[in-house]
């Protein structure tokens, strides 16, 4: 074995063990500051309502008029709702509700998505705010125009015939003011985004035929609270070909019901 002086050995392993603090030191001390900085906060809802009990019984009468003809018995059906099918209820819920009545049917559904970030510098909210602006973009909301501007086109709501086979005009020409008045400005019944809804929200309006004669409007409201998004779709079908569903008793009734929802999540 060959010989090594004393002093070399000692002068190495001194060397050998301050290199190694260095660098433990260095470590230590950058790790815990990088995963703190990067760790992003939960969302707000770790739960999502049971669906089909999220309406009340007077909501739900007032969107479905037509379930008050019906037998008891029947009633009771319709306003238990069917649930939709989903693989994870902790992420994704759902209801719908339908009623048939001689002047028409309507029907309701209701959306829960609860959004989980799995990237730890992106926190819940931030993701559900990406996940509802591809809803919104999807949407292609119009432009928005100033009232005085709005003219005939001020309530135009999307006709979702590709073919033009339902007009626009009758169902959703712009309503007068609050006071009734000829020179009142028109209230915009487009699609648009809505201001006074969750953090943020949109209604979109689509006018369609089924089948050769019959022709169905459908009002949709999505709106976002912290990282739940929710969606509402009420439409309505009368049973005269010529009638066309009002634009703006669908939108009032289906805004109530996303106030009445955001409000839920709210207590």
């Amino acid at each position: 074995m060959a010989y090594v002086p004393g002093a070399v050995l000692i002068a190495a392993l001194v060397a050998g063990c301050s290199a190694g603090g260095e660098g433990d030191a260095s470590t230590t001390d950058s790790k815990p500051g990088t995963l703190a900085a990067s760790a992003a906060p939960p969302g707000k809802y770790r739960t999502l309502p049971e669906p089909c009990r999220a309406l009340s019984l007077s909501t739900l009468k007032d969107l479905l008029p037509g379930a008050a003809q019906l037998p008891e018995v029947q009633q009771e059906k319709v306003y238990e709702g069917t649930p939709a099918g989903t693989f994870d209820t902790d992420r994704r819920v759902g209801c719908a509700w339908k009623s048939d009545a001689p002047e028409g049917s309507r029907s309701l559904s209701v959306d829960f998505e609860r959004v989980v970030s799995y990237d730890p510098a992106v926190s819940d909210d931030d993701r559900a705010r990406e996940v509802y602006a591809k809803k919104e973009s999807a949407a292609d909301l119009p432009a928005s125009v100033p009232a005085a501007d709005s003219g005939d086109g001020g309530g135009d709501a999307k006709d979702g015939a590709q073919d033009g086979s339902a007009s626009p005009g009758p169902g959703v020409t712009p309503s007068a003011g609050a006071d009734g008045g000829a020179g009142a400005p028109a209230e915009d019944l487009r699609p648009r985004v809505l201001d006074s809804l969750g953090d943020s929200a949109f209604l979109d309006d689509a006018l369609t035929r089924a089948g050769s004669t019959a022709q169905h409007r459908t009002v949709s409201v999505v709106f976002r609270t912290s990282n739940v998004i929710v969606t509402i779709a009420y439409t309505v079908q009368p049973a005269l070909p010529t009638e066309v569903p009002d634009s703006k008793e669908l939108q009032d009734k289906a805004q109530a019901l996303g106030q009445k929802l955001v409000d839920r999540f709210s207590e």
